[in-house]
């Protein structure tokens, strides 16, 4: 895959103005995970990004869009979440005790003592690409839906989260499919 190609047609699809390092390093990883995990399907990769475009956003701060983020709110907020504290963090916005030890013992990290290890580029990324293509996250994965029969971005949205923001998801997986 030619990257330098892939981040000017980012641009040219409007799915970014302009990149941060941050950014840029961010999606380095996720394409790097998706070579080491056997991901060849563009149209599989092209909802790894969605997902991720989607999880990871904060109006408030553009240049942090797809980069590994913690659920954003206050303090207050976050504590009364019932997961709490195994809030949102990473790429697909990671949550649950249950979901940070699985994650821990797969990756050899102390995850749940340091739930902010879910911020490092490298560990979000793995775990992003990982969960979606095995279907650690809802017991669905990329393939039920994105497979050499069909290609279902809506109910793909499954594989994180119900159908919750699936149309807008789906249509952001087809413009990073215009990318490839």
């Amino acid at each position: 895959m030619n990257r330098q190609s892939f981040f000017e047609k980012l641009k040219a699809n409007k799915l970014f103005s302009e990149f941060s390092q941050l950014q840029v390093d961010s999606i380095n990883a996720i394409l790097d995970e998706c070579e080491q995990l056997g991901v060849t399907d563009n149209r599989q990769i092209a909802y790894i990004f969605a997902t991720a475009y989607h999880e990871c956003f904060q109006p408030s701060k553009p240049w942090t869009r797809m980069t590994p983020m913690p659920e954003f709110g206050g303090e207050d907020y976050l504590k009364s979440k019932k997961y709490y504290p195994y809030y949102g963090r990473g790429f697909s916005q990671l949550t649950w005790l249950s979901n940070y030890q699985k994650e821990a013992k797969r990756l050899d990290i102390a995850l749940v003592e340091h739930p902010e290890l879910m911020l490092s580029i490298d560990t979000a990324a793995n775990s992003h690409v990982f969960c979606m293509m095995k279907g650690r996250y809802t017991g669905k994965k990329l393939g039920d839906y994105i497979n050499a029969d069909k290609c279902d971005y809506i109910n793909a949205r499954r594989i994180i989260n119900g159908t919750d923001k699936a149309i807008p998801i789906a249509a952001y997986a087809e413009r990073f499919f215009l990318c490839f």
